[in-house]
């Protein structure tokens, strides 16, 4: 177990905090962890009834790529993740959820963020009405198949930690 001896607050965003720590080890010695908190997530895998599954594309400037991910956004405060998961999914897509689940939280990168993403599966109806993302995203939904899915993650097209994990958990867990 490590303990904190002293912690500084580096950096504060919209989105995140970053924070430098002074620990001591099991053993006595000294460290320093870096640390970035985040405020929380959601995820979300949508499903039509024709057995479509809606992700959306997007350019992401942290990795100078765009990239096909999975329905997500940022947790108002106070808003319970299936809420915050119900308000992205019809934002980014502009489909209703008939029914969720919860399929898991998830730690995006623990060894220096605690951001925790709640990932649900959806069954959704349609037809999908317009959408309203937030004032700074550029978001288009597309339609993929189970295969279509699988197949770009296997040609490392689909590389976001986030929807490759809610994939997996939702064939592990979710009604097929």
């Amino acid at each position: 177990m490590e303990r904190t001896r002293r912690t500084e607050r580096i950096y504060e965003g919209r989105i995140l905090t970053l924070e430098r720590l002074e620990i001591e080890l099991d053993d006595g010695r000294p460290a320093i962890r870096e640390i970035v908190r985040h405020v929380g997530a959601v995820g979300v895998l949508p499903r039509l009834p024709d057995g479509t599954f809606i992700f959306v594309r997007q350019y992401r400037k942290a990795v100078e790529s765009e990239a096909i991910e999975v329905c997500a956004g940022l947790l108002n405060p106070g808003e319970p993740p299936e809420d915050a998961a119900r308000r992205e999914l019809l934002e980014e897509t502009g489909c209703r959820a008939t029914r969720m689940i919860h399929l898991g939280t998830l730690w995006s990168s623990p060894g220096y963020t605690d951001e925790a993403v709640d990932v649900f599966f959806a069954e959704v109806a349609a037809p999908r009405e317009p959408t309203n993302p937030d004032e700074d995203e550029r978001v288009e939904a597309i339609g993929l198949r189970p295969e279509e899915v699988e197949a770009l993650m296997r040609r490392n097209v689909i590389r976001d930690a986030k929807t490759i994990a809610a994939w997996m958990l939702y064939r592990l867990k979710a009604p097929h």
